[in-house]
């Protein structure tokens, strides 16, 4: 496992930047960047399932590990979905974190990602798009 740390500062308040993080329509924006037509079902309430899908109703589930509401999100990944079939998957601390501070030019957010090697480079690639959409959204959305 290993960790990648991603940042990015961002012109605008931690719940601005919240807010395109998470909301839905938002959310579908920023997360073209792995995959076009990303969505998400469930709540980002702690303890609770949330699932990641790709059009074709493919993609990833994970638990809610951490949710301070303007600070920090954080998600253990525990598997796979296929066609809409959850498979469990063995990769132990797979973290995925986003961490919003605050500061006099707006808000530093960073993502921290425990992953295998598999997925390294797709991460590498992928995240600083996804985090430049999302400075884009936050800045120039009122």
């Amino acid at each position: 496992m290993e960790t990648l740390i991603f940042e990015i500062q961002i012109h605008a308040s931690p719940e601005k930047v919240w807010s395109i993080l998470w909301d839905d329509i938002s959310y579908r924006q920023w997360t073209t960047a792995f995959t076009e037509g990303s969505f998400y079902q469930g709540t980002f309430k702690e303890g609770s399932i949330v699932k990641f899908f790709d059009p074709q109703n493919n993609g990833m589930y994970s638990r809610v590990e951490k949710n301070i509401p303007n600070k920090e999100m954080k998600f253990l990944h525990l598997g796979e979905i296929y066609d809409g079939v959850e498979v469990p998957q063995d990769w132990g601390e797979a973290t995925e974190a986003y961490i919003l501070e605050e500061n006099e030019e707006g808000t530093l957010l960073k993502s921290k990602i425990n992953t295998s090697d598999e997925f390294k480079s797709f991460f590498e690639e992928k995240f600083p798009v996804a985090l430049g959409i999302v400075k884009n959204l936050s800045e120039n959305q009122l």
